[in-house]
């Protein structure tokens, strides 16, 4: 591996008694300050220096103590986190929420909140909590690396809206509970993130409120329920989507025409499954019914893999393997060990030198950014007939390890085969170039 530093430099400095003295009464007076103010409890970490005009400049983190009395939204006894209520001027009440916590505004425009979730009764399948608990680990690992804060919900919030439905009562109560956060994240159970150096490009949605994988022809040439999939996507806090929710839940079991919808929905999508409307269907039912409400707002994303299907993604998994671990060896940089708070850096490296303009989709040469185990049903193990045996759990495992990899090589150590949970193999210092 190549070896890094720098080249030394010497240099005088000359200083008066007195700007030694100065500087060392500043020292003082700031370790003092330190000493006291780590140890205050109304302790917020804010540095005010000068600018080399004389201008104040000021460096704050988020202040988590602070909570002003006076009234603001939360006071309003009106105000409901239920699913069935709806929520009015949202968009003001987030804006007076910043005003009296302003620590919170800087770089909230692209501040995610990871939302995902499962059943609080134990697994059927006799691996599921097992799988469950791993692809938990797998959100969490994902969001520690990209600074996301994540939430996990293991119970219905409605107990009519169960199944796929259970995430709407989530995803609005998320909302509500962190004005802070211009995203909202929801990511299936059984999603798995398998490029971890991948980031959504958050700059091109900008127009947009909700991002959802799709494609607009199989939506308006040619109908079908799986147009899109409303088991990955993002979106945006603000009064748009409280008002989509309202409308989204309206086909659900909340509804007092609920039974009404399936049939709707199946008389328009002619190969949807099964015969009660769910979620998915219900959303590319708003995009086919009222293009021009929707769709403007709606960012259907193809061109990488915001969710993709697992069924030809994991065969890959050997090929891109080899694939990444080629521009390791090809450059040093890739290779050279580093904190685990810092990996972004080396993520847009590899996507400058190796990657530009890929963003993973079907032929890229980057990994799949989510596989989606869709069908395989983890929890219950009722998956789709059509997948032999234990195809589901055992192509989940190794997707699991793939991703797995990618974090634990920052710890010293991968899996040697992904086929198998453990043992882990630690790593030579110039792996891969040194071989194991």
């Amino acid at each position: 591996m190549g070896k890094y530093g720098g080249a030394k430099t010497k240099t005088t400095v000359c200083l008066s008694d007195g700007a030694i003295f100065l500087a060392g009464a500043f020292l003082s007076l700031t370790l003092v300050w330190s000493y006291f103010s780590l140890f205050s409890p109304s302790f917020t970490f804010t540095f005010t220096g000068l600018r080399h005009g004389g201008e104040p400049v000021q460096c704050s983190g988020l202040n988590m103590q602070l909570d002003p009395p006076e009234p603001g939204f939360y006071d309003d006894p009106d105000l409901s986190y239920s699913i069935e209520k709806s929520i009015t001027n949202w968009d003001e009440k987030r804006h007076q929420w910043f005003k009296s916590h302003p620590s919170f505004k800087p770089g909230s425009e692209n501040r995610i909140l990871m939302v995902t979730g499962s059943q609080s009764s134990p697994c059927k399948n006799p691996i599921g909590d097992h799988l469950l608990l791993r692809c938990f680990k797998n959100k969490v690992d994902y969001a520690r690396i990209h600074g996301h804060e994540i939430f996990y919900s293991n119970a219905l919030l409605h107990p009519k809206m169960n199944s796929y439905w259970a995430k709407l009562p989530v995803v609005k109560a998320a909302m509500l509970a962190h004005p802070e956060a211009e995203w909202i994240w929801w990511v299936d159970s059984d999603a798995i993130f398998t490029d971890m150096e991948f980031k959504p490009p958050l700059h091109r949605y900008r127009q947009h409120n909700l991002v959802v994988h799709g494609w607009p022809n199989i939506i308006y040439d040619k109908p079908s329920w799986t147009a899109l999939n409303a088991g990955v996507f993002l979106i945006r806090n603000c009064q748009w989507s409280m008002d989509l929710i309202d409308t989204w839940k309206s086909m659900g079991p909340v509804s007092p025409d609920y039974k009404k919808w399936g049939p709707i929905q199946r008389s328009i999508f002619k190969d949807k499954l099964f015969p009660e409307s769910d979620d998915q269907t219900a959303l590319i039912y708003l995009l086919y019914k009222h293009k021009e409400l929707y769709y403007p707002k709606i960012y259907l994303e193809g061109e990488y893999y915001l969710q993709g299907y697992w069924i030809g993604v994991v065969d890959g998994f050997a090929n891109v393997t080899e694939r990444y671990l080629e521009m390791e060896r090809e450059d040093d940089t890739l290779r050279r060990r580093h904190a685990e708070k810092v990996s972004e850096r080396y993520g847009a490296f590899r996507g400058e030198r190796f990657l530009k303009g890929e963003f993973g989709g079907r032929g890229s040469r980057r990994r799949a950014f989510v596989t989606h185990f869709t069908g395989c049903q983890p929890c219950s193990g009722d998956h789709n007939p059509s997948y032999d045996g234990d195809t589901c759990w055992n192509e989940m495992i190794r997707a699991l390890n793939f991703a797995d990899n990618q974090v634990m090589r920052v710890y010293g150590h991968v899996h040697s085969d992904l086929s198998k949970t453990s043992p882990l193999q630690p790593l030579p210092f110039d792996y891969p170039n040194e071989a194991w």
